[in-house]
């Protein structure tokens, strides 16, 4: 018989418990024996459906033969059947006394979210995944998308359509809407993630214990917000390009289903921002610090494997000449810049329309000083919320009071040597201050303004 779930899933396993047993599973590559004496899973693949009754069967079969000629490990495919109409309830009962290791899970609403949630949580395999029922993406990714999990070398991971390397064969209506989807992703969420909406996924189940009861969207939502959250949590996420060919018999509404993912990024920017969800929490749990020439060596000498997550350590020694986050500091205090620069720029040539160069010079600079402030506070070094803004601001003022000196130093130089230079000339005495401002803009944000708080810009 199916086992039978509602809206709400039952409690799933002790996590402690059950994570302690995967990882000796995994760590050992041997698989401990279930109730029955039959090997316990290593992977449970999940096959949500709804009124899916032509292609249950060809997609279970399929799959099985894969999984059963490919797979190096004992697996369990799970038939997630969510308020089907039609035969695909007894196909499925069917199909679990045909073929050994599939189960079925019945659930009486609809929704993606809630199938998944439904069997994952019922699940006693250590790497969870999912899949489509069509079978859109090619199975020889199963394997890929898994091993990360299996070793321990990432928490979730997703096959993207959207990758140089895959091979999609889909309408432009579809392309145009995913690929924009995406970049809504990006700019609202900052989403890094390259394909949140490809039906082939998988998680560790650890990390799926830590991240479902937080995920509140049951339908097709359920896959970003699942992202989002374990992105924010400072989980790897591992990429797969996929081979793709798209179903011409889909019977997905885009127009409904797009509503109500852009709902779904609102409701999570609103959670976010409030500090609804306790990422700092998940982040001391999941998240890697930064990488630390302890961490190197001792790789290196004990022999211990990535697996083991020893990796994810909560500090050590710095590594010499490479300081925690530079890099993206550099780039993301770079972009700042950049587009400060741009702005003074066009501010000072609008001032000094119907005043003198260096109150022009004054008010450019202080207007794009506070701006630039504040995003470098967000933006690269990761500071949010009122705490000390108002410090770090009169530190900004400072730095802004060196910037000030350099550019109307330099304005004064330039008119002491000439009575009259030309505007063109201005500018580029300007520009040439403001490199070198800058330069010391970031050195003092750096290892003054946002010392004592710069935590989150230096592991992210």
């Amino acid at each position: 018989m199916p086992s039978q779930a509602t809206g709400t899933p039952a409690p799933a396993p002790a996590p402690a418990q059950r994570v302690a047993g995967q990882r000796a599973l995994v760590s050992t590559g041997t698989a401990t024996l279930a109730d029955g004496g039959h090997p316990s899973p290593v992977l449970d693949v999940v096959v949500p459906v709804h009124n899916e009754e032509n292609d249950l069967g060809p997609c279970v079969r399929r799959l099985h033969a894969h999984l059963r000629d490919t797979f190096p490990y004992p697996f369990q495919i799970t038939v997630a059947d969510n308020a089907s109409t039609d035969d695909t309830l007894g196909i499925a009962l069917a199909l679990e006394e045909e073929l050994a290791g599939v189960r079925v899970v019945h659930l009486d609403a609809k929704g993606r979210g809630r199938a998944l949630r439904a069997a994952w949580s019922m699940s006693s395999a250590p790497v969870l995944a999912y899949m489509d029922v069509d079978l859109s993406t090619d199975l020889a990714a199963l394997l890929p998308l898994v091993a990360p999990l299996i070793t321990g070398h990432s928490d979730l991971a997703i096959g993207t359509r959207l990758a140089r390397a895959s091979r999609v064969v889909r309408g432009p209506r579809r392309e145009v809407i995913s690929r924009c989807y995406n970049m809504i992703l990006r700019g609202t969420l900052s989403a890094r993630f390259s394909d949140a909406q490809c039906g082939f996924k998988a998680i560790r189940a650890e990390a799926a214990a830590a991240l479902l009861p937080l995920v509140e969207d049951t339908g097709w939502f359920f896959d970003t917000e699942l992202l989002v959250l374990a992105e924010r949590a400072g989980m790897r996420i591992h990429e797969v390009p996929v081979d793709w060919v798209d179903d011409p018999d889909s019977r997905v509404d885009v127009v409904a289903t797009a509503v109500a993912d852009l709902k779904g990024v609102a409701r999570l920017l609103r959670a976010l921002g409030s500090g609804a969800l306790p990422v700092a929490d998940l982040r001391r749990e999941f998240g890697r610090g930064p990488l630390t020439a302890a961490a190197g060596s001792a790789l290196a000498g004990d022999g211990q494997s990535w697996s083991t997550g020893s990796a994810r350590s909560e500090g050590g020694v710095q590594v010499p000449g490479v300081p925690r986050g530079l890099p993206r500091q550099l780039l993301r205090f770079g972009a700042i810049g950049v587009a400060s620069t741009l702005a003074y720029l066009v501010l000072f040539v609008l001032l000094r329309s119907f005043t003198g160069a260096q109150v022009a010079n004054l008010l450019a600079l202080l207007i794009t000083a506070v701006a630039n402030t504040a995003a470098n506070r967000r933006l690269t070094f990761g500071l949010t919320g009122p705490e000390q803004a108002g410090r770090h601001h009169l530190q900004g003022l400072v730095v802004f009071a060196i910037g000030l000196a350099l550019t109307s130093g330099s304005l004064s130089a330039l008119h002491a040597g000439s009575a009259h230079p030309s505007r063109g000339l201005e500018v580029t005495v300007l520009v040439l201050a403001n490199l070198l401002s800058t330069v010391i803009r970031f050195l003092l944000l750096r290892a003054w303004v946002f010392r004592s708080t710069r935590t989150v810009g230096e592991t992210s």
